[in-house]
């Protein structure tokens, strides 16, 4: 008999990059080095999946129909524990099931708690800590015995937003990052003791600026806690005893902010990942980690980078066997598992299109210096196009974040269709310190929109883009930055796209998590109720009357961070004052875990830009969970190859 022949994927690159599968860093079960949980992609969708090294085997573990991307193993690769929501949601419950078993197999609820939002996880050998929030009790710790299911004992209680960030390696104490102070987005630690709730030290920046944990050192009765902090003004590190009080600060020539560290298994160095102009690569830190044993101070700092010296380190991790491991990317580049050598450990076997390679552009904004990122069709001798094409100004969520040299289907697929697109890491973004950082604090939205205008204008006096096809489009801070800028600056913009948004400030502040609430209270000053002035000024509702451009709005019918009713109240204004506005609502949270509903945003964003300025509309296209059918699976289990 003979076989048919693959039949060909005809379907374009920019929607191969979508489809294509996509894979996490492996998470380790700390006694069992071989056994890990990583996040990838199963038939379209993100969902859990466990990982046996020894046999090379993925195995996937959940399988559920809004997808799955909170995931942990036990300390003994015995349990894989995942957080299960109602459709992104994020209200539920931690469950855990054998490892090595799949989405039918053996599930049970980890605690006998009823729902609430996660906040912190530390599993530990004969001890776990659990935080979590929900109205009724406020933020809550609770310590269990071993995994053994029931309710636990409440270790701490607060109304103020509060999250379990670190076990020691002896399981006595844990360390809890709050805001019991009120300020949410400077949050301070405090060390309990697991076994009578006794508070060990506090660390609260005297300065103003927020401190966090970065983990305990791994040996056992070692009292040193990796703290990230902000003196210097920018992301550092320095190592505190939490029981004689000793800080040492790990200071080195290194250009850029701390984004994280994890410890060597002997707690002899860190692994680093510092951010810089909107790269991350990898430092070793070894000399004061040594030498800064209680009571002691370290006499030098020795830094030496490992890992790639270009693109963007996503996620690294120290193995339990000392070998360190890192999820790597570039623009052009599909994320991808890596050792320190460069070798590829694992990855799709499925590879993804290559994305669009970016341009630096620095301008001088009203603030100072304005990072973007740049996007641009390139000819077949890898030259851009000899005038100005429309451009989509792609505006990145937060504001505490930053876009990055790394691959993005999404810019890439509007390249392929003949848009120039740029990033801007606007005032108020990571990664160019604390400073910059802390810039969107005076003028809520309006200074970031003005770096994001000046970065708009640069590109259209540089003959890089047309004047009259600047479309401005976002998700989540980002799309709230759309319809504010769509609102106060209605002749800069001939489109607007925003997903996820902020759209009417002061219902969604009524609706949102009492996390948000904290983070909105410490960013305006107050509630509503206090500053109302403050919010109705920042709030795109106000400014419903001057919008000028058609506007498209895409929001998750489950969001809890930017919640549905909020933009119905919205959309209904641009109705009554007959402003055109397009809209897509789907069956998710803050974003969809689903290839198919990603690729369907795609499609219905490049058919409303079509629709308003001619040429075919392409029309948004559905398939079946795991792509179209002459695309063959996508089951991840199916095409993971292991190098």
């Amino acid at each position: 008999m003979t076989s048919m022949p693959a039949r060909p994927d005809l379907r374009p690159p920019w929607e191969r990059r979508f489809w294509c599968p996509r894979i996490g860093l492996v998470r380790w079960a700390r006694d069992a080095p071989d056994r890990g949980v990583t996040i990838a992609t199963a038939d379209g969708a993100i969902e859990v999946h466990g990982w046996d090294r020894a046999t090379g085997r993925l195995m996937q573990v959940t399988r559920r129909p809004a997808g799955t991307h909170r995931a942990k193993p036990d300390p003994g690769g015995e349990w894989i524990w995942w957080f299960d929501d109602t459709a992104g949601d994020e209200l539920g419950q931690w469950r855990r099931q054998p490892f090595g078993s799949g989405p039918d197999g053996p599930v049970e609820y980890a605690t006998g708690l009823p729902p609430a939002y996660e906040a912190g996880l530390e599993l530990g050998r004969t001890v776990s800590v659990l935080g979590r929030s929900d109205p009724a009790t406020g933020y809550e710790v609770r310590v269990f015995d071993g995994h053994c299911l029931g309710e636990g004992r409440v270790l701490y209680r607060h109304e103020q937003p509060a999250r379990v960030t670190g076990l020691s390696a002896d399981e006595t104490m844990v360390v809890i990052e709050h805001s019991e102070h009120g300020d949410v987005r400077r949050p301070a630690l405090r060390i309990l003791r697991l076994d009578d709730g006794s508070v060990v030290a506090d660390l609260r920046d005297s300065r103003g600026r927020g401190v966090r944990s970065a983990g305990f050192a791994p040996g056992a009765g070692d009292p040193r806690l990796l703290v990230v902090h902000e003196r210097r003004g920018l992301r550092a590190l320095l190592i505190w005893d939490v029981l004689t009080g000793a800080q040492v600060p790990l200071a080195w020539d290194v250009p850029g902010e701390v984004e994280s560290a994890d410890w060597y298994p002997d707690g002899s160095a860190l692994l680093v990942t510092v951010s810089h102009a909107a790269r991350s690569r990898l430092w070793r830190i070894e000399s004061p980690v040594r030498s800064a044993a209680p009571g002691t101070a370290p006499a030098g700092v020795t830094a030496t980078p490992v890992g790639p010296v270009a693109g963007t380190v996503l996620a690294a991790a120290v193995r339990p066997d000392g070998d360190a491991w890192l999820l790597w990317s570039s623009a052009a580049d599909p994320p991808a598992v890596h050792d320190l050598a460069g070798r590829v450990v694992l990855a799709p076997s499925e590879p993804a299109p290559a994305g669009v390679p970016i341009e630096d552009v620095w301008v001088d904004g009203p603030g100072g210096r304005v990072h973007a990122l740049l996007r641009r069709p390139r000819d077949a001798a890898g030259q851009p196009p000899p005038g100005p094409i429309p451009l989509l100004v792609d505006v990145h969520g937060g504001p505490s974040a930053h876009d990055k040299d790394v691959f993005r289907p999404g810019p890439s697929a509007w390249v392929d269709h003949g848009f120039a697109v740029v990033q801007v890491n606007y005032r108020g973004s990571t990664g160019y310190g604390t400073a910059w950082r802390e810039a969107v604090s005076d003028r809520i939205g309006e200074e970031q929109l003005e770096d994001i205008a000046a970065v708009a204008d640069h590109l259209v006096a540089a003959g890089i883009a047309v004047a009259e096809k600047v479309v401005l489009s976002g998700h989540s801070w980002g799309g709230y930055l759309t319809l504010l800028g769509l609102g106060t600056q209605p002749e800069r913009w001939a489109l607007g796209i925003a997903s996820s948004p902020i759209a009417d400030y002061v219902a969604a502040y009524e609706d949102e998590l009492d996390s948000l609430k904290a983070f909105d209270r410490s960013l305006f000053g107050g509630a509503p109720a206090d500053v109302p002035d403050r919010y109705l000024r920042a709030s795109p509702l106000t400014y419903v009357g001057d919008v000028k451009a058609p506007v498209l709005v895409l929001a998750g019918r489950n969001d809890p961070h930017c919640p549905i009713r909020q933009i119905d109240t919205y959309l209904a204004a641009l109705e009554r004052a007959g402003k055109p506005h397009d809209r897509h609502i789907y069956d998710a949270g803050h974003g969809s875990l689903l290839d198919e509903e990603r690729v369907r945003q795609i499609r219905i964003k490049l058919g409303f830009v079509t629709r308003h300025w001619g040429g075919p509309a392409l029309r948004p296209r559905t398939a079946p969970r795991g792509g179209p059918a002459s695309a063959g699976s996508n089951r991840l289990t199916e095409v993971a190859r292991f190098i």
